[in-house]
């Protein structure tokens, strides 16, 4: 038997078909499948993958890891890709090339192969990964090998090239679109949606209820410590959910209700193409709109623009697919540290389309009721603006008295 290969796995034909080219090459191939809470039959992928002549099939429930060791960290560092995607595609990437490199090792695999294409995201995610935990490791990516993309071209010869070799095929038609799921998120591209003008149709949408269904507005508190979601609590239902699983579990169902957390975005690939996305998020959304709120009502200002800076930064990092990597490692450390004071309570509204924050309180925020209030002056003395307001505006006088007033 040839050398060992673990293989990132689905069950679909990609890469069924992946599977069977290695064999046919001579590789002893070992088939990874990571449970990352997508709805997947695993014991009828398993048993395809035997069937197709891998020696063995290993399925890790990572459902747990992903949510406390990635998706957490997003929500506490505030990650937001282009100011709309909340990385879940991206997140659930580091998480399963840590279950790759385990196994890999433990199997004493030097190659790791996947079925990302040679156009997107998550070949550079996958194999940097990779790269960072097991330096000697060896990728094998068939879709940037030219005798595997000249042979196959699409669809069509992979349907004959299973039909050939008695590879079982879905009989469900394929929906004209890919999809990518797990517990944070749905995602949605290729097919009919690589033209952006194409409107997604509704029977798309998996995660989400039609927007246009109204429902009577839902409330709920979210609890955090140092920027991480500790207890929510339904005021609707009186039930208290305190495991990070079970909390975004919780919030999934009800921001599915509700309809929140659907984006139909044109982003930029790492590769430097633009794509088309479509995504849901119900509870990621969620909670990510009451952390930015408890954020900026515990923050001082400039720490607040600061870290939406890092922020900023650590986005791209993980959207690159640099999770491992001394600039990511430093980032995330930066952030932590201003999280120390976010702790607290805020209450959101759900209501058809969208979350909001209607309430929040903080042991350490530096919101000053009595030095805001417009009732009392507190020990704020309102002749200081006078100054505040003349120093600043001794700029805007000498560009008007140089240039004129013409904007």
């Amino acid at each position: 038997m040839g050398e060992k290969v673990l293989l990132a796995y689905s069950g679909g034909l990609d890469t069924s078909c992946i599977l069977k080219w290695l064999l046919d090459k001579g590789y002893e191939v070992i088939c990874f499948m990571a449970d990352v809470g997508q709805e997947e039959d695993f014991e009828v992928a398993r048993a395809k993958a035997l069937k197709i002549g891998a020696s063995d099939v290993i399925i890790k429930d990572l459902k747990e890891d992903f949510v406390k060791n990635y998706i957490w960290p997003s929500i506490r560092m505030g990650l937001i890709y282009e100011e709309r995607y909340l990385l879940g595609t991206s997140l659930a990437r580091p998480c399963i090339s840590v279950g790759l490199v385990e196994v890999a090792k433990a199997k004493g695999a030097r190659y790791i192969a996947h079925g990302a294409t040679g156009k997107g995201n998550d070949q550079v995610r996958f194999e940097l990964s990779a790269y960072a935990l097991y330096p000697e490791v060896k990728i094998i990516a068939p879709w940037r090998i030219e005798e595997f993309y000249r042979r196959f071209q699409g669809r069509s010869d992979l349907l004959n090239y299973a039909k050939e070799n008695g590879i079982p095929v879905s009989a469900t038609p394929k929906a004209p679109w890919s999809m990518d799921a797990n517990i944070m998120h749905i995602s949605y591209e290729s097919g009919i949606l690589e033209d952006p003008l194409t409107i997604a149709p509704d029977n798309l949408y998996q995660m989400t209820v039609n927007p246009t269904t109204f429902k009577p507005p839902h409330r709920l508190n979210i609890y955090f410590e140092k920027g991480l979601p500790t207890l929510v609590e339904d005021l609707q239902t009186r039930a208290k959910y305190s495991n990070p699983l079970a909390i975004i579990e919780h919030l999934n169902k009800l921001g599915s209700l509700f309809s929140i957390g659907r984006i139909d975005i044109v982003e930029n690939r790492f590769v430097g193409l633009k794509s088309r996305g479509v995504y849901e998020a119900p509870g990621g959304t969620i909670l990510f709109t009451a952390h930015q709120d408890l954020e900026i009502f515990s923050l001082d200002r400039e720490v607040y623009r600061l870290k939406t800076f890092l922020r900023e930064k650590m986005s791209d990092y993980v959207y690159n697919g640099f999770w491992f990597s001394p600039e990511a490692k430093f980032t995330r450390k930066c952030l932590e540290i201003s999280q120390e004071t976010v702790s607290g309570k805020v209450t959101v509204e759900l209501i058809t389309g969208s979350v909001r924050a209607i309430g929040r309180e903080a042991s350490n925020s530096l919101y000053n009721q009595e030095l805001v209030s417009m009732d009392v002056h507190g020990n704020y003395s309102p002749s200081d603006a006078s100054g505040f307001i003349s120093i600043n505006s001794l700029r805007l006088r000498e560009h008007c008295r140089v240039y004129g007033s013409n904007f």
